[in-house]
């Protein structure tokens, strides 16, 4: 419901993947419905999401803070009435011409990102693993800037 859903286990603990079904701006209503139904404590949560504010490729893991102008973020943040919920941003660079933005988003990577994708993805999934497993402070002094 709202979102694909996938759920397994890592070293003891239960993780719960969702890609949500609603447009992105609305990302708010699955991430509800799904703490709510599986009885996730909001410091459980961590939303994964790109960043054009981040070159790409860097890494940042933050427990708070503002929407950064991502609708997707400024929803959720709506719907659990607070900014406190840690967030996982890919940076994605942003590197497109005034008024391109929703085209570079949806866009193909470059040659040089394409090259540099199962490398940065990789990291990208050790810091989650950490986040799961040794908690945020670890992983932020650990990952952040990578």
């Amino acid at each position: 419901r709202l979102g694909d859903v996938a759920q397994f286990r890592l070293k003891g603990r239960t993780l719960i993947c969702l890609k949500p079904s609603t447009f992105m701006n609305r990302s708010g209503k699955a991430v509800r419905y799904w703490l709510d139904k599986e009885k996730i404590p909001l410091e459980n949560l961590l939303v994964v999401t790109d960043d054009l504010n981040l070159p790409f490729g860097s890494l940042r893991l933050k427990t708070k803070g503002s929407d950064g102008g991502h609708n997707g973020l400024k929803d959720i943040q709506e719907v659990l009435g607070t900014t406190t919920y840690s967030r996982f941003r890919f940076g994605i660079g942003s590197d497109y011409p005034k008024g391109g933005q929703v085209d570079y988003v949806l866009g193909r990577w470059n040659e040089a990102e394409r090259k540099a994708m199962p490398e940065r993805l990789k990291r990208s999934t050790e810091a989650i693993r950490s986040f799961v497993l040794a908690g945020t402070s670890t992983t932020m002094n650990t990952f952040n800037g990578t």
